[in-house]
C-alpha cells in the first residue's frame, strides 16, 4: 500500500488546507481539477482494467500520471503543488513493465504484483474523487453571483 498510503497523506493535507481556509481554489483551479479528475477516472475504469489485463492496467496508470503532469503544466500555486506531489507519489509506476524482458534487458524496470497495481489504481481513484471535491467547492468567482 505504498502508493495509496502516500496519496492518502497528500489528500489529508489538501483537505486540511481547504477546511482551514488556507487553500481557496479559483474557478480556473476548479475547472482544471474537474478535467483532471475525468482523465484519471477514464484511465483506471476501462473495460480492460476491469478484466484485470496487466498491460492495460499499466497503460491506464501511465495515462493517469500523464494527466497529472499535464495538470501541473497548466496551473500554478497550490493546485500545481498538490498535483506535482501526487505525480511524485505515483512515480513508481514509471519503473514497472507489463512485458517479459528479453534476456533481462529491461532498463531497470520490473513487473509489478497484482497488489501493487491495485494499490496504484486505488490511489488514482482517490485522487479523482479528491479533485472532484475540489472542483465542486464554491470558488471566489462563484460567491455572490459573480
Amino acid at each position: 500500500m505504498e502508493i495509496l498510503g502516500a496519496v492518502e497523506q497528500r489528500v489529508a493535507e489538501a483537505e486540511t488546507q481547504l477546511v482551514q481556509g488556507l487553500w481557496e481554489p479559483t474557478a480556473a483551479d476548479a475547472a482544471l481539477a474537474q478535467q483532471t479528475a475525468l482523465s484519471l477516472r477514464k484511465a483506471v475504469e476501462s473495460e480492460a482494467v476491469r478484466r484485470l489485463e496487466r498491460i492495460a492496467r499499466l497503460e491506464g496508470l501511465r495515462q493517469a500520471l500523464a494527466a497529472l503532469a499535464l495538470g501541473v503544466a497548466r496551473t500554478h500555486g497550490q493546485l500545481a503543488w498538490f498535483l506535482a506531489q501526487c505525480c511524485g507519489d505515483l512515480s513508481p509506476v514509471l519503473h514497472w513493465r507489463a512485458l517479459d524482458a528479453p534476456r533481462g534487458h529491461a532498463f531497470g524496470t520490473r513487473r509489478p504484483s497484482s497488489a501493487e497495481l491495485a494499490d496504484a489504481e486505488g490511489a488514482v481513484r482517490l485522487l479523482a474523487a479528491t479533485l472532484t471535491h475540489i472542483a465542486d467547492r464554491p470558488t471566489d468567482s462563484s460567491i455572490g453571483g459573480l
